[in-house]
């Protein structure tokens, strides 16, 4: 496995960072060498138990399809490229979990940072075809389906509140500790490509105690509520989950945090369902509900995805009548985190990634396209072309309003809700981008 990652660093971890970059336009990848080091190793690193998901994995290689894809019909300049990786990474995640709206929700809200009704029908469509084909073609069963019997009644709303509280700052751990372990590592003077090595000698004697209880974590959250009210166990297992998921990551092997942080998330609930039972504050029935409310919660709050968790957990659920409580609990668990500085954990470890300076300062033609939304309150909402100071580097092609395409002059008026439509040196564009969203926010 370290031979693998030596041949191609990129390999390493989830792979989501990589795509988001990919994307922003600030790593250029060959998709060939990516594809089979992360299917192997992720093989290497998944199979013999480490707690990792396989999830992130599955989007980076859904991804290296679609961009090996576009190399292959000769369609991988610009925005075409851009497209068909992020339909890729939206069919990996949905053929992962078997929810094909959330791995398209996720590669709009995560990923690619733009609902742009392109990106959005392409990932929704390849996310349905890659669900349909894991379900009917290879028989795979979605690996999260947590049943509950009662719904959670609304004088007991107080303890989402509590919970997502609890969940905020647990996820703001979280993700500074997540941030901190590859220097942590790096104390051991073992190159970063063998470090691996350390996870993998402590799982054995971990995996003869408790089988059970390693790899990603589904099999875990799918018996939680049968190992019984036993409040020490649980907290055990939450210490036993978290430190070996940050030895897992923290090494570099290729593997995913998705799931580990749903099965984080749904030992919180379960915890927390216990120790108000105990209290006599919660019936304990209702541990099913917060186990699953806190998969959302504890997941929206590290990844700021909140629409994302929502959609996920109620895809694996198969019910719409816990969107209330998901909501609210999601919400309080983001709103705490933002309130203690807590970035998105796959943005924050895109920007520890050694970006090649080269591509991103590479000279040409206008190459690449760019869209940009334009919400209530923007800077240049109510404003003409003429009068916004856009960047030198840019050329503004295309106005749209609705489902109309204005061509832009310089008497066009900017209104909120408007997409414009800018051609940018594909080399330029993470760059330009930055600049243009500051400038469209009123950042100065």
């Amino acid at each position: 496995m370290g031979i693998l990652i030596k041949g191609e660093p990129n390999i390493s971890g989830s792979g989501i960072p990589q795509v988001e970059a990919q994307l922003g336009g600030e790593m250029n990848l060959k998709w060939w060498p990516i594809l089979w080091r992360k299917f192997v190793g992720g093989i290497m690193s998944i199979g013999p138990g480490l707690f990792l998901g396989r999830e992130g994995p599955s989007i980076q290689l859904g991804a290296a399809i679609g961009q090996g894809v576009g190399d292959l019909t000769h369609d991988n300049i610009g925005v075409n490229q851009r497209v068909l990786i992020a339909s890729g990474a939206a069919a990996g995640l949905a053929a992962a979990f078997s929810a094909p709206i959330a791995g398209a929700m996720f590669v709009l809200e995560e990923v690619y940072h733009n609902f742009s009704p392109l990106v959005w029908i392409t990932s929704l469509a390849s996310a349905v075809s890659a669900n349909v084909i894991a379900l009917y073609v290879f028989g795979l069963q979605p690996v999260l389906q947590v049943p509950y019997e009662y719904s959670l009644p609304i004088k007991y709303y107080w303890h989402l509140i509590v919970l997502g509280i609890i969940l905020g700052l647990m996820g703001r751990l979280y993700q500074i500790v997540t941030l901190s372990m590859p220097a942590i590592y790096n104390k051991t003077r073992l190159p970063r490509y063998i470090q691996g090595i350390i996870p993998l000698i402590l799982i054995v004697p971990l995996g003869m105690m408790f089988p059970n209880l390693i790899g990603g974590g589904n099999e875990v959250i799918l018996n939680l509520d049968k190992y019984g009210s036993s409040l020490i166990f649980l907290l055990g297992l939450l210490a036993l989950r978290f430190i070996y998921s940050m030895i897992s990551y923290g090494s570099g092997v290729p593997g995913g945090i998705f799931l580990p942080i749903l099965n984080l998330g749904a030992i919180i609930g379960a915890i927390y369902a216990v120790t108000m039972s105990q209290l006599g504050l919660l019936p304990l029935y209702f541990e099913s509900n917060l186990i699953i409310f806190a998969m959302a919660g504890y997941f929206a709050c590290i990844s700021k995805a909140p629409f994302t968790a929502i959609i996920l957990v109620t895809e694996m659920v198969g019910s719409l009548k816990h969107l209330m409580p998901l909501a609210v609990l999601s919400l309080v668990a983001y709103i705490v985190v933002d309130l203690l500085n807590g970035a998105p954990i796959y943005e924050a470890l895109k920007e520890r990634l050694n970006l090649n300076s080269a591509f991103l300062n590479r000279v040409s033609k206008f190459n690449d396209r760019l869209e940009m939304p334009i919400y209530e309150g923007s800077s240049i909402d109510g404003k003409y072309i003429r009068d916004i100071p856009f960047p030198k580097d840019i050329l503004v092609v295309a106005v749209y309003r609705g489902e109309r395409q204005l061509i832009p002059r310089g008497d066009t008026l900017i209104k909120a809700g408007d997409r414009i439509v800018f051609m940018v040196n594909a080399g330029q564009r993470a760059r330009v981008s930055k600049k243009l969203k500051d400038m469209i926010n009123g950042i100065n």
